[in-house]
């Protein structure tokens, strides 16, 4: 099978080769880079790099597949085992494993290993698509897609042949109720999460396995990563997991309050269909498996149901089942969708983005890992989407590839190699809106502190496109009271946020992803003077607002940007917040000195469920997402507000009922003052 998969890869392979060749050379220019930063990748990343590019101590490896592993409940997963071989035979010594648990069918892990590891011909056809520059075109963001695939994002996410033959056994599994695995599938449920507990507890017991065991993977991959190494702290010796999520509701479910509609409609779709591919080689050898098709005709559509319920019940009292428990605090279903950062012992280089759909999470793992020393615990954020994680990497100004990073992790933790990774900085941030690298002892960076700068209803004068409203920010509070109307609108389909919800394949038409001024024609906007010195902005903002609602309910989405003198509007944080959904965690959320929240963390719960009287004035607190910026002199900094977000998320059914998608009011008050609270290195005007 395997043999027939590569002869059709290298056929393909060829053709598009041939095609590019002809393209790029039709007088397209070739992408230029950024210069290196010293200590992001260094002579360690060079010799990192060397290490995983050069010559291996094996010569091969062979892949094993849909190797049965038997849970304790008797539901049978199944995997695929790579080993490396020597003389076209796996190899007798005993060997470090990773293990990478997927929905996305370790069928298409091995195509992707196979396809982007193809000799000779994937390097060159990868620099072709590289050599193409979109810049200044309507698909600028095309380098940024194909950036990934030298980045070694696919490598992570599938298998890397290159790790396999420096001696290491690869063990790649169908998550319960998806691929060619028994069982229905959970998303994430108290057995799931038993399963991979327990697949890292028989990759040990292999005679194969020196009793070491890593994980790697990306997206949900990563995420059961994290859930491993805390349900079962010491069980895994190292873990490499790429854009992973922490607190699942607060992060893609119900973002704000609401239902993450952009995001999850598509990847149900996805894996729900993927999980209903038979294995056509077993009903060709007659070993097809019946009770995986009873599985799929009992439970064919996962979590559908769910979905459909949340966005058209019209009363919170109707909610039931699993609808229900998303949106409650403290049952079942929600701490199955967290992971306590706390408990985790197991060495952790993770991979996070300011424009992921898990910057939430990603932002506090290193605060969060707190029984690990630096030395075990590492973060690098750059500034790109859930599926361009990596983009560009091991390029000048770039840390290593992933691929290259995670070898040199895992030979730290694995085998004992003092390579240097462990010096590695523990915070490498992309600092937005330009995407240079900074590095720290930890995030947020040290030396930042909490300024308020004020809404105004006084013109700014700075907004070059039509905009819903255009107002001041400064430090001082405003003079006059004024009040500013906000209708929902579609223009945010092209924005940011849009590009986040949609993994960041949208991210090709740049003028949506990196210019907000399309979707600021719904948006009231408040943009302060030009900043006369450098400014760093590190950690999250809160935007504190005094508004009104026409109806019982309303939903605010807020942006914190930057404003280049040219006109150019970059968002750099995002957040969300149904006003009946208002109630603030103060456990879990952060204060400064004076009160104010400096990390707003909602309950999203039903307990703390509030519509408002229509007209009633009162404060709320939209929590942002945690972002590394610099404002360069002449920049501006600016706050926009709008009444939707689509596609990222529309309001809960009974919100979308009580609200009616009625215009909102922003209250412009001294007494009562508006205001974003900005972790700044130095105050602004």
């Amino acid at each position: 099978m395997f043999v027939s998969l590569r002869r059709i890869v290298r056929q393909i392979l060829i053709a598009l080769v041939a095609t590019v060749t002809v393209v790029a050379g039709a007088g397209m220019v070739p992408a230029t880079s950024t210069q290196a930063h010293a200590d992001v990748y260094g002579s360690l990343g060079a010799r990192w790099t060397r290490t995983h590019d050069g010559p291996q101590k094996y010569s091969g490896y062979s892949v094993k597949p849909d190797v049965p592993i038997r849970m304790s409940d008797g539901t049978v997963l199944r995997s695929n085992v790579i080993r490396p071989t020597k003389n076209g035979r796996p190899v007798s010594d005993k060997l470090p494993t990773i293990v990478t648990m997927t929905p996305y069918t370790k069928m298409v892990s091995a195509l992707a290993a196979e396809v982007t590891n193809y000799p000779v011909l994937v390097p060159q056809l990868i620099d072709l698509l590289n050599g193409i520059n979109a810049r200044g075109t309507f698909l600028s963001g095309y380098n940024e897609l194909v950036g990934a695939l030298r980045g070694g994002l696919v490598n992570t996410f599938a298998y890397d042949p290159q790790l396999v033959k420096s001696g290491y056994n690869v063990v790649v599994v169908d998550v319960r109720g998806t691929g060619f695995s028994q069982g229905t599938w959970q998303v994430f449920g108290e057995r799931e999460r038993k399963d991979t507990v327990e697949v890292v507890d028989w990759a040990k017991k292999q005679k194969w396995n020196n009793g070491k065991v890593g994980m790697s993977g990306v997206s949900y991959s990563a995420i059961n990563q994290l859930q491993a190494a805390s349900d079962r702290p010491g069980a895994l010796d190292a873990i490499f997991p790429v854009v992973p999520g922490a607190d699942l509701v607060q992060d893609v479910i119900a973002p704000g309050g609401g239902v993450g509609f952009g995001f999850l409609a598509p990847w149900l779709s996805l894996v729900n269909g993927s999980k209903l591919i038979p294995n056509v080689a077993s009903m060709l050898n007659g070993t097809f498996d019946w009770r995986w098709l009873a599985d799929r005709v009992k439970d064919p559509l996962t979590y559908f149901d769910v979905m459909i319920e949340a966005l058209t019940t019209q009363s919170p009292s109707t909610l039931h089942g699993t609808t229900r428990d998303l949106v409650t605090a403290g049952s079942e279903r929600r701490r199955t969708l967290s992971t306590d950062l706390s408990k985790i012992s197991t060495p952790t280089f993770g991979i996070g983005g300011w424009n992921d759909l898990f910057t939430n999470s990603e932002s506090r793992l290193l605060t969060g890992l707190t029984q690990l020393p630096d030395t075990q615990k590492k973060l690098i954020m750059d500034d790109g989407y859930h599926i361009t994680s990596g983009s560009n990497f091991g390029q000048k100004g770039y840390p290593p590839r992933l691929d290259v990073l995670a070898r040199a992790w895992y030979d730290k933790w694995l085998k004992g190699v003092d390579n240097g990774i462990d010096r590695y900085s523990p915070a490498t941030l992309a600092s937005e809106p330009s995407g240079w690298f900074v590095q720290g002892p930890t995030y947020p960076l040290p030396g930042h502190t909490y300024q308020r700068q004020y809404l105004s209803g006084r013109r700014s004068g700075t907004t070059n496109t039509p905009v819903a409203g255009d107002g001041s920010l400064s430090s001082a509070a405003p003079a006059a009271r004024t009040t500013r109307r906000v209708a929902p609108g579609l223009s945010t389909l092209c924005s940011r946020d849009s590009a986040q919800a949609t993994v960041g394949i949208t991210a090709i038409f740049d003028f949506c992803g990196k210019d907000s001024r399309v979707s600021e024609i719904a948006a009231q906007t408040f943009t302060s003077a030009p900043a006369t010195v450098a400014t760093s902005i590190s950690g999250t903002s809160v935007v504190h607002l005094r508004q009104r609602l026409a109806a019982t309910d309303g939903y605010w989405h807020a942006t914190v940007n930057i404003v280049s003198p040219d006109g150019r509007s970059t968002t750099v944080s995002m957040g969300q917040l149904m006003v009946s959904l208002r109630g603030i965690d103060r456990e879990r959320s952060s204060y400064a000195p004076n009160g104010d929240l400096t990390d707003a963390i909602p309950t999203l719960t039903l307990s703390d469920y509030r519509k408002v009287k229509p007209g009633q004035v009162l404060d709320v607190d939209i929590p942002m997402t945690a972002t590394q910026a610099k404002l360069r002199p002449g920049d501006r900094l600016r706050v926009d507000l709008y009444a939707f977000n689509f596609p990222k998320a529309v309001p809960l059914g009974p919100e979308l009922w009580s609200s009616r998608l009625q215009p909102q009011y922003i209250e412009i008050d001294p007494a009562h003052p508006s205001w974003v609270n900005v972790p700044l290195s130095r105050p602004l005007r």
